[in-house]
């Protein structure tokens, strides 16, 4: 019991270095290819210096890490599975009747916990850094930034309308101010030549109110001189309106924004608001599948890495398996882009759409395991 003990913890130890390793170069190679390019978008742009780029590029960098981290578990599993069998560490252990399940419940317990620490601490990190990211960069690098240029010029916002009567939904749709800008009044949210249609729940125009300002304040709209115009067409007076609202000024950017931007303890309650509010969610839902499936898939990414690595050099055949393990992995990748574009598609549901590619790593890697061990 104590030299499998010993055994697990030396080949998770090894496990731990190699895919750690494999983690930082992985990272700081793909940073690089990405420095480049931000340093070629910055040449045509004077108020853009070396140390913008630079800044951009290093608040990139966590979120490169979650991206990389199951192919660098994958490719440090390989690395160092292969050195141990190569050296004949692992056949001596097969010999004296230690399991290949044994010494693997080390690096599976290292992955798994590479898999938690990057759901749980790294994607909140990496959400609030790549938001600043993406803010300096479309603040000097891109022509046209915000929800502006996503929405074509006029923002169009879907609401429950809660508080009113008959209950029903409302259609709000204005052109942000310059205001909303982050670095001029950050906190406000206004947006000008504002229409707001109310309908009922079966989609009958109940009113229609036209104002030239709106602010958005905490839980409700204030629409200022506005007019309201009823479903018979009558006009009322002019005067202030006090609409409810659960929207913010960070739900409504994170809205438009990508959902890597946002934490992983906040995804559900955005998920929630967005779904109340009329928006579509279904590309956070899927990123917080992803983030849940994420342990998983560094576990299957390990014992993959174990099944493709751990066959004895005298058989021969050795660059092969590794190279069909490698291929393995990008295979993996290729069928996670595809579910996840039928998942935002609404042709597969949002879980099976996420969880897919962890599933059918799984279950690949154990089929190797079985015949590994059974031969």
């Amino acid at each position: 019991m104590t030299i499998a003990t010993t055994l697990t913890l030396y080949v998770a130890r090894r496990f731990l270095g190699a895919t750690f390793a494999m983690l930082a170069g992985l990272t700081l190679l793909v940073s690089l290819f990405d420095f480049i390019e931000l340093l070629r978008r910055a040449a045509a742009r004077p108020d853009a210096g070396f140390a913008l780029v630079a800044t951009i590029a290093g608040l990139r960098l966590p979120f490169v890490a979650l991206q990389i981290l199951p192919f660098a578990i994958l490719l440090g599993g390989i690395l160092a599975f292969w050195r141990l069998t190569r050296s004949s560490e692992l056949v001596v252990a097969r010999a004296a009747g230690i399991s290949a399940w044994g010494f693997l419940s080390g690096p599976l317990a290292v992955a798994l916990l590479f898999g938690v620490i990057a759901t749980t601490a790294v994607s909140p990190l990496s959400s609030v850094m790549l938001a600043r990211a993406e803010r300096l960069d479309y603040a000097y690098l891109r022509a046209s930034a915000g929800l502006t240029a996503i929405a074509g010029g006029r923002l169009w916002l879907r609401q429950a309308d809660r508080g009113l009567e008959p209950q029903g939904v409302a259609i709000l749709s204005g052109r942000p101010a310059a205001a909303n800008r982050p670095s001029e009044r950050p906190g406000e949210f206004t947006l000008t030549d504002v229409s707001l249609w109310r309908l009922s729940a079966g989609d009958r125009p109940l009113a229609r109110i036209e104002a030239p300002r709106a602010r958005l304040l905490p839980g409700r709209w204030v629409l200022e001189d506005s007019v309201t115009f009823n479903a018979d067409r009558s006009a009322g007076r002019r005067e202030t309106l006090s609409f409810p609202t659960e929207l913010t000024p960070d739900r409504i950017e994170n809205s438009f924004a990508s959902p890597d931007t946002l934490s992983f303890w906040a995804l559900p309650g955005f998920i929630a608001v967005l779904e109340a509010a009329g928006f579509s969610a279904v590309r956070h839902q899927l990123h917080f599948q992803s983030l849940l499936a994420l342990p998983v898939l560094a576990a299957a990414m390990a014992l993959l890495a174990a099944g493709f690595s751990m066959r004895p050099s005298r058989r021969g055949g050795v660059a092969q398996m590794i190279g069909a393990g490698v291929a393995a992995g990008f295979a993996l990748f290729v069928l996670d882009k595809i579910t996840s574009e039928f998942g935002e598609a609404g042709t597969l549901p949002v879980e099976l759409a996420a969880w897919a590619p962890t599933i059918a790593g799984l279950l690949l890697a154990l089929a190797l395991l079985l015949h590994l061990e059974d031969g």
